[in-house]
């Protein structure tokens, strides 16, 4: 089976596309050796995330083990997860622990 996008752990609410997607589309994701499908909301270009399960305002989006960001608005399942509806909590001077 040929797969839409892929997921590198479990942990992950957002998964990467591997060509572009299309809305209405039943993608099918790969993580590991099993395969789980969604189906797509809106088009999602190549190289661009989207939300593999429901995301919350205020969750963390997680991709590839790693907390990239943060929902700034709820994420539906299937929809496209970028600058539109993520605030990014990397390279922010503003979130840095205190010492």
């Amino acid at each position: 089976m040929a797969i839409d996008a892929i997921l590198l752990k479990a942990a992950d609410n957002v998964a990467t596309a591997v060509q572009d997607l299309q809305a209405g589309q039943t993608a099918a994701i790969r993580l590991d050796r099993d395969i789980s499908t969604v189906v797509i909301q809106e088009s999602i270009p190549y190289g661009h995330k989207f939300a593999c399960r429901s995301i919350k305002l205020g969750d963390n989006i997680i991709k590839y083990g790693e907390v990239i960001g943060r929902a700034t608005i709820a994420i539906p399942t299937g929809c496209h997860a970028h600058v539109q509806n993520i605030e990014s909590l990397r390279g922010r001077g503003d979130l840095r622990k205190e010492d």
